[in-house]
């Protein structure tokens, strides 16, 4: 039987022929190469020359006959990065595009979270600022703006309250008119009556009544005066002899200076709870507004009283009877010497009492005015509560030149 011998393989005899799967469509570009992050645009250039070095280095291998140990430090080569345009290549190559990209700036956007890392970290600066949620209260005004509200804040810190002031200028006005209500009030009392009666050198009645007549019908008509009584309180009064005390005349008389003394005191019992709530407000709005108040009310009460007390001295016979012409009808005031209020009443009584009467408020006043000057401990008081309220004043300005210096620093989290 024949024996079938088998061809001798040799290194030069032709190698099996593989399935038609053209591997070199694109030898300038190594599998998955493009998905890497290229570091500079000369190492995507320097592949498809490293590439076609390394197979022209393979070739001249191949023609040489030399070991497959020299070709190694050419593939070595290709991986080293270089500059040097590729000297073969298919000109519509992915790894020529790519190159031609590098060249105009144009980076394709990355695919992977490492390509993004290190995008980000190429364009974005080193230090990231996040701006906090209330950013948007933080914007610095404009300056004018800023101008208008310090000038506000200044004016503000200069113009003192007006309430105040309109305070002080009623405890001023209605000081005077108090204290002279008070002093007629101290004049129209069965004290006052007393004294004068008893007083050495008050002149008698030429008349018949004694010292206790007139004190007792004296009192009647000093308490008709302020009390809630008709006319019948002075009109069924009878002397020793039974007739009327009080003619009709004088009855009425009374009757008007009731209604004058009783208006007065309605009008001083006002002004006293009006000053009392002025004073109140002055000491909880105003340091030292009851002082300035009482000050300026005890300067115009000496004003007033020192006039009033020059022209009764000059002609006190003018000055009362120009008095009684502001309060009563002409002829409703005129008496004889006869009737019952001269008798009681006479003019050196009239004249003591406007002496008690300007006393009393001279005297109120000076006290008043000295106990209220400005010395120096008071305005001390007065300057350093002026000086707390600057200092507030000062750190509420302080606070907002702080905000505006916060809105100006940039905010943020550093990362």
């Amino acid at each position: 039987m024949p024996t079938e011998v088998k061809p001798a393989v040799s290194d030069k005899s032709p190698k099996p022929q593989e399935p038609d799967t053209d591997v070199h469509e694109d030898p300038n570009e190594p599998a998955f190469d493009w998905m890497k992050p290229k570091t500079s645009s000369g190492a995507s250039a320097a592949t498809p020359a490293a590439s076609t070095g390394s197979a022209a280095g393979t070739g001249a291998t191949h023609k040489t006959g030399a070991t497959p140990s020299a070709a190694k430090p050419s593939v070595n080569t290709a991986s080293t990065p270089t500059t040097a345009t590729p000297a073969t290549g298919q000109p519509g190559s992915r790894a020529d595009r790519k190159a031609a990209e590098a060249a105009e700036g144009e980076v394709e956007p990355p695919l992977f979270a490492d390509t993004l890392a290190g995008a980000s970290s190429t364009k974005q600066p080193a230090h990231y600022s996040e701006p906090l949620p209330t950013s948007a209260l933080q914007i610095r005004p404009p300056e004018d703006e800023v101008a208008r509200r310090n000038a506000e804040r200044e004016q503000a810190a200069k113009v003192k309250p007006i309430g105040p002031r309109i305070f002080q200028v009623l405890l001023a006005v209605f000081y005077p008119v108090i204290l002279l209500v008070l002093a007629v009030r101290a004049v129209t009392s069965p004290l006052f009556l007393w004294v004068e009666y008893n007083r050495p050198g008050f002149p008698g009645d030429g008349y018949g009544f004694s010292t206790d007549d007139r004190m007792t019908y004296g009192s009647y008509a000093v308490d008709y005066l302020s009390n809630w009584a008709g006319p019948r309180y002075l009109g069924g009064l009878v002397n020793q002899d039974g007739d009327k005390l009080f003619t009709d005349s004088e009855v009425s008389h009374m009757a008007d200076v009731k209604l004058v003394i009783l208006s007065s005191f309605g009008a001083g019992l006002l002004l006293i709870i009006l000053s009392i709530i002025a004073i109140l407000y002055l000491r909880k709005r105003s340091t030292g507004g009851i002082r300035r108040g009482l000050f300026a009310g005890s300067i115009v009460t000496l004003v007033v009283i020192i006039g009033l007390a020059v022209l009764a001295v000059l002609s006190w016979q003018q000055f009362f009877t120009e008095f009684h012409r502001i309060f009563f009808a002409n002829g409703t005031w005129t008496f004889s010497l006869e009737d019952t209020l001269i008798r009681l009443f006479p003019g050196q009584f009239w004249i003591d009492a406007g002496i008690v009467i300007g006393a009393l408020v001279f005297l109120a006043a000076t006290l008043t005015f000295i106990f209220t000057w400005p010395t120096k401990r008071r305005r001390g008081l007065a300057t350093a509560q002026t000086d707390e309220d600057r200092e507030e004043l000062g750190e509420a300005a302080s606070t907002n030149d702080d905000a505006d210096s916060l809105r100006k620093e940039p905010t943020g989290i550093t990362r």
